[in-house]
């Protein structure tokens, strides 16, 4: 694993920026030559908020990875940033290319759709996240404060999640599979935190009634 530390190191930051982008320019591709289907504006929506919430999963799995000895944690600032732009650009082309910036439209979603209520949830989660992302801010909020700040990203996976999972109104497995990654991640931080031993004291707890 020292090895491939090693040679990760040699990896600039700036490299996982450009692969991040890839698939945004892939996309703006594949509209320009009208090979996104029947309804564009929707698999351009779909794209990048799956986009946003595969590069949050990503960013969450650097700390698991690191316990297992693969030092990935000088990217985990490029993975979420690139995590909330996928996000931004999948809110911002719900609100100017399919409700056309019809203000009177967006509100009314936000009542009928229980959905989107849980995806902005998600998106605000992140915006504080992304506008601490640097070093003054690390300075100046402290590394404690900072940390129990970034813990938002977990709530933001959780809302990407749930939203896609109310989205559907099915079962297909695709964001049932993403919802337990998300979940996976969320118990490996909490077992790290309170040790294994708290996890089989509460599954070997009495069980009321």
């Amino acid at each position: 694993m020292d090895t491939v530390n090693r040679a990760l190191r040699r990896v600039p930051t700036w490299a996982v920026y450009a692969l991040g982008a890839l698939p945004l320019v892939w996309l703006i591709w594949e509209a320009a030559a009208n090979t996104l289907g029947p309804n564009p504006v929707e698999a351009i929506e779909h794209r990048l908020g799956l986009l946003g919430l595969q590069f949050l999963i990503a960013s969450l799995c650097i700390t698991p990875l690191r316990w297992a000895g693969l030092n990935l944690i000088r990217y985990r600032r490029a993975l979420g940033l690139l995590a909330f732009g996928y996000v931004a650009l999948h809110l911002l082309t719900w609100v100017v290319l399919d409700r056309a910036l019809r203000w009177d439209e967006i509100i009314a979603d936000l009542y009928k759709r229980p959905y989107i209520i849980i995806g902005m949830v998600g998106f605000l989660a992140l915006l504080p996240l992304a506008l601490t992302s640097n070093s003054r801010a690390i300075r100046a909020m402290g590394a404690a404060a900072w940390g129990r700040l970034h813990q938002l990203a977990y709530v933001a996976a959780v809302a990407g999640a749930l939203h896609w999972v109310v989205l559907v109104k099915r079962w297909p497995p695709e964001p049932l599979i993403y919802a337990g990654i998300v979940a996976a991640l969320l118990l490996a931080r909490v077992i790290a935190k309170r040790g294994p031993g708290w996890l089989s004291l509460w599954i070997s707890r009495p069980k009321a009634g």
